[in-house]
Formats: structure tokens, C-alpha cells, sequence
């Protein structure tokens, strides 16, 4: 989707999903080739006008990696989400990592990322349009495409700390206990 916002100084609100795979005992990070960017990042897009944040990391992770949500186990801080179900609301996960970054001299994103483990490659394919070109790449790797200029430095910094810092430390569930649905 567009940006919403497009007034100098506004900012698009985002997800990301930072996507781990464990292969022959060593983390391997999921990145695309960005199409616009040109790139290697995270999967992820605009939280679109009628969608909620939860909804639009559904579709934006089918679509530029083939992941449907059922897939995949999402790294939270607690073994179960939360308990009490407010009545006139949906809950969704704890991000792992939250950052406003500058896109432009005057366009800023507000990202909400959040990390998912994969026990195997994703069931589809990207969608028509797509950035066909993903990789599992170590964090090793990673940071070689950084220091070459074809990954951002800031998805290194992110991924490392999700591999270094949360993955042993965090639960991970069953992404589906989190509702697609609208309250």
C-alpha cells in the first residue's frame, strides 16, 4: 500500500516481521530484496486503512514470503497471551521492537516489529509483484550484505538482537492465539 500520510513531516504506521529459522543448529535470519529499496529486510508493509495491525502482518508476511500466520510460533515474553480477553476489544502480540525511522527528508515510518519462528520453509509462494529473491541468510552473512551496502545496518542491528537476546529467552507460541478478527 502507499503511504497514507504524504504531508512533509507525517508518519506511515508499519509492521515488521522478523522471521527466524533454526537449520543444522544455527539461526538463519529471513530478509527480501526489497523492490523499491533494492535492499535485503524484513518482511513487512503500511498498516492499511481497514485492517489492524495484527491483520495487515498476516497478509504482508503471505504475500512477500509465502508464510501464513499457522506456520509460524511468535516470540512473546510470557508463555501464554493474555487471559482476560477485554469484551470490546482484540488483543494482539508484544512487539519485539518498536522504532520511528526516516524514509525521506521529510516521511517517517513508525514500525511495530515483531519476531516468528519457522520450523521450515513457508507452504506458498510471494504474491504476483512480490520480490521473489529471499534468502536465510546467518547473522554473519547478514552483516557482510550491510558492510557491502546491499542490507540496511539497522536490520542487522535487529535481527542480532532477537537471535543474541530473545530467542532463548522468550516463549514462543502458537501464532494463531491471536485473532484476525475486528472487535
Amino acid at each position: 500500500m502507499p503511504h497514507i500520510h504524504t504531508k512533509p513531516g507525517q508518519h506511515d504506521i508499519t509492521v515488521s516481521a522478523w522471521i527466524i529459522r533454526i537449520v543444522d543448529s544455527e539461526p538463519k535470519v529471513l530478509v527480501h530484496m526489497h523492490r523499491k529499496h533494492g535492499k535485503l529486510m524484513q518482511v513487512g508493509g503500511h498498516i492499511e486503512l481497514d485492517e489492524t495491525p495484527w491483520q495487515t502482518l498476516a497478509h504482508e508476511m503471505r504475500e512477500e514470503s509465502g508464510y501464513d500466520i499457522s506456520e509460524l510460533k511468535i516470540l512473546q515474553p510470557t508463555e501464554k497471551s493474555l487471559q482476560i480477553q477485554p469484551k470490546k476489544a482484540v488483543t494482539h502480540p508484544v512487539s519485539v521492537v518498536s522504532n520511528t525511522h526516516k524514509i525521506s527528508d521529510d516521511h517517517y515510518h513508525s514500525d511495530y516489529g515483531y519476531a516468528f519462528i519457522a520450523d521450515s520453509e513457508p507452504v506458498g509462494n510471494p504474491a504476483e509483484g512480490e520480490s521473489t529473491d529471499l534468502r536465510w541468510l546467518t547473522i554473519a552473512e547478514l552483516k557482510q550484505a550491510a558492510e557491502d551496502g546491499y542490507a540496511f545496518e539497522d536490520v542487522v542491528a535487529i535481527y542480532k538482537f532477537i537471535v543474541e537476546q530473545l530467542l532463548s529467552n522468550y516463549y514462543q507460541i502458537d501464532a494463531t492465539q491471536f485473532s484476525l478478527e475486528k472487535p
